[in-house]
């Protein structure tokens, strides 16, 4: 199988891209395909002992950054980093794509040139959550839709669930959907509708679950708008590292807390180790026929190698293809309604 890296994407590119490439590569046989300006990313390849056979480059010009408007920079800058390498996954040259540029033309990329699955209206990113102690649950939409119809969450309960159950090896993961409380008469009209859509849905469906009960593990799947889903995301990320930096200033205020901090520092570093972002790699961009996935975009070389190594199932596993096989179910409970 061939992986295909954006090596221009992200804000410590292509140093940290490539460090993590030849990382990932390291641990897996799959070949690793970087794409962007050759010069570059052989001047970062050469630190590096690497098997040759393993790493390859594709040469791309151009470069889509933050600032450029999503889909204008798709269109027009046919030949940046990003858009050559979803084009390796359309013509079959790559099983996978990771990025951690803008977010956004990833998603216009997989849109508009590998297109929606047949019957997904709407593509959602997928981040994993992490529980503390319990490993993960995947929060879908994260960020891709800000505005969502009652379908478009039934589908990304399925999608997350198909996901969650053949990536990340959760059996009949439960679905919990976001909402102010846990009654059914409570939230938005959208939200009351998904409610029902999602009862009559062979999902593993738990109903609602508040925002606080999140962080505890309440479901395997959480289910929102993009909206919700990035403030929550955002949140947590912005509450676990300030509560980590105030556990540190109070572990080092004084001698007697200096001691403390040096006995429980390997608890410590495994506390840092569950909040830290670089550990559980990407965010799927699912609804889009391939695979493609969504890092940070201040990833590092762990990040980036982690990345890589946990994407590889998304497309071993064939995803893309459940998903697609899954669209007839949701049609029918759609049209029911």
């Amino acid at each position: 199988m061939k992986i295909a890296v954006d090596g221009m994407g992200g804000d410590h590119a292509p140093l940290e891209i490539v460090k993590g490439a030849v990382e990932a590569s390291a641990l897996t046989k799959h070949h690793i395909v970087l794409v962007g300006d050759e010069t570059q990313i052989k001047a970062e390849l050469k630190k590096y002992k690497y098997d040759s056979e393993k790493i390859s480059v594709v040469h791309a010009s151009e470069v889509i950054s933050n600032d450029d408007a999503p889909v204008k920079a798709v269109r027009t800058k046919t030949d940046s980093s990003m858009v050559k390498g979803i084009n390796l996954v359309k013509r079959g040259e790559a099983e996978l794509f990771i990025s951690a540029g803008n977010t956004g033309a990833i998603m216009a990329g997989g849109l508009f040139i590998l297109g929606r699955i047949q019957g997904i209206d709407r593509p959602a990113i997928a981040s994993t959550y992490p529980i503390l102690g319990k490993g993960v649950s995947l929060l879908v939409d994260s960020g891709a839709n800000a505005e969502c119809k009652p379908n478009n969450l039934l589908e990304f309960a399925t999608m997350g669930s198909i996901y969650m159950e053949k990536v990340l090896n959760v059996k009949q993961p439960t679905v919990g959907l976001v909402n102010i409380g846990t009654e059914e008469t409570k939230g938005t009209t959208v939200i009351k509708a998904a409610h029902e859509l999602l009862s009559k849905s062979r999902l593993h469906f738990i109903g609602n679950v508040e925002a606080r009960e999140i962080p505890k593990g309440a479901c395997d799947v959480v289910v929102c708008d993009g909206f919700v889903g990035n403030i929550i995301l955002k949140l947590t990320e912005g509450l676990a590292w300030n509560i980590l930096k105030l556990i540190k200033n109070k572990f080092t205020s004084g001698t007697i807390s200096k001691v403390g901090a040096l006995l429980l520092s390997g608890k410590l570093k495994e506390l840092k180790s569950e909040f830290d972002y670089s550990e559980y790699g990407g965010a799927p961009i699912l609804g889009v026929k391939g695979a493609v996935v969504k890092m940070h975009g201040s990833s590092n070389a762990n990040a980036v190698k982690n990345t890589i190594l946990k994407g590889i199932p998304y497309a071993e596993t064939n995803v893309v293809q459940t998903i697609q096989n899954s669209v007839l179910e949701l049609e029918e409970i759609i049209i029911s309604e």
